[in-house]
């Protein structure tokens, strides 16, 4: 039986966040060994942003991620920021946009940034080895060892970067949360995060006729976060950025609120509109605000009286207002993890160092990316939370 083979660090999972600590510990002289039981690296880059990777976002800070404990994210943030993997994109010249709200998303393709990550681990002196399963995780002396399908490995360094159970056609498993129970490390429940909702069943009847119209709206949850994108009426439920953004913090039980006119006070502007236009059906007057398919839904279940602007009384108007001002729905539950962009929970950061990602009770053990109790907003959040981590850790490995 072959000897195993040394290596300072191994990376388990080659990921946003298992290739950033990779090439950053393989820059520092650290021989690096980069596994994943997947055939191709990167598959979350490759899908993301339909192709195109929104890799991180201009307006990143602490106050857009989810985490038990609020100050984790700081240090690596701030260490590591979205204008240091802007100014590597560029050294690569891999041409990107802004799209909305500070979200970057290259010009051409999301292999851009595998490439280029597997470029700077390829200069960085890193092994990279796919279809490679972890069979067991023996703690030594110093250090761990490693038996995979591939053969055994030494290390003094292990850094656990597997991701979280969302999308698991591409490979997601509960692996890393094996590994923390493995090592005695407390895990808060998971859930799916950034994910779409599904209607009840008597909701889901009166709106999936509606099923492809986006509207602008502020969501609000339960808790007072609010977020002001686009709402998208599906087969199943709602989606669209507004809900995928506030379904990290809603709870099952609780209604959301949707402002589906953001962008006018409905009693000044039905005052406005009666004025020039009083015989103008409410139904017209509407549609120049929403949807004519969501309008006249509206109106045949008897949400919207199906009258002239004339003939609304004052209490009438204000009771409208009230309605496109804070149209409720109580989700029945979300698609889950098969959709989910993230998972919410995971690896306690109380467990971890801030500064270094390190397991404060297990010597030479790391978790970076999303395997870890931390979630960031859509748009690029999540990726630069890998970027920053992975960072972190491979200053130290």
């Amino acid at each position: 039986m072959a000897a195993a083979q040394k290596f300072d660090v191994v990376i388990i999972g080659a990921g946003a966040a298992g290739l950033m600590c990779a090439l950053t510990a393989g820059y520092r002289g650290r021989s690096v060994l980069l596994v994943d039981n997947a055939k191709q690296l990167g598959r979350k880059i490759l899908i993301s942003g339909g192709g195109r990777c929104n890799f991180t976002n201009q307006n990143i800070e602490p106050a857009a991620y989810l985490c038990h404990n609020s100050h984790f994210v700081k240090s690596a943030l701030a260490r590591f920021s979205q204008w240091d993997f802007i100014a590597m994109v560029e050294r690569h010249g891999i041409a990107f946009h802004e799209k909305t709200l500070g979200q970057l998303f290259c010009d051409d393709s999301a292999k851009d940034i595998v490439t280029m990550l597997t470029t700077e681990c390829d200069w960085a002196g890193v092994t990279i080895q796919l279809r490679t399963d972890i069979e067991q995780i023996t703690q030594q002396d110093s250090g761990f060892s490693l038996q995979t399908s591939a053969g055994d490995y030494l290390c003094d360094s292990l850094v656990v970067a597997t991701g979280g159970l969302s999308m698991p056609k591409l490979g997601a498993t509960p692996f890393g949360y094996k590994v923390a129970e493995q090592f005695g490390l407390k895990l808060l429940p998971t859930t799916a995060g950034l994910v779409p909702f599904t209607l009840q069943p008597e909701d889901k009847i009166r709106y999936e006729q509606l099923s492809g119209i986006a509207v602008p709206v502020i969501a609000t949850a339960a808790c007072g976060k609010q977020f002001k994108e686009a709402m998208l009426f599906t087969h199943r439920g709602l989606s669209g950025p507004a809900v995928l953004q506030i379904s990290s913090y809603w709870q099952p039980g609780e209604k959301i609120s949707f402002n589906l006119l953001p962008e006018h006070d409905f009693v000044s502007w039905c005052t406005e509109t009666t004025a020039a236009s009083p015989k103008l059906s409410l139904k017209n007057a509407l549609s120049r605000l929403l949807p004519k398919r969501l309008v006249e839904r509206l109106i045949e279940l008897g949400d919207l009286p199906d009258k002239n602007l004339n003939q609304l009384g004052k209490g009438e108007i204000q009771q409208l207002a009230d309605y496109l001002h804070h149209w409720h729905i109580a989700p029945n539950g979300t698609e889950g993890y098969r959709t989910a962009e993230v998972t919410l929970g995971g690896v306690d950061t109380d467990e971890l160092s801030s500064k270094t990602m390190a397991a404060k009770k297990v010597p030479g053990l790391y978790f970076i990316g999303e395997v870890m109790d931390v979630s960031g907003w859509l748009g690029g959040y999540n990726f630069q939370w890998s970027w920053s981590s992975g960072y972190a850790a491979g200053e130290v490995v």
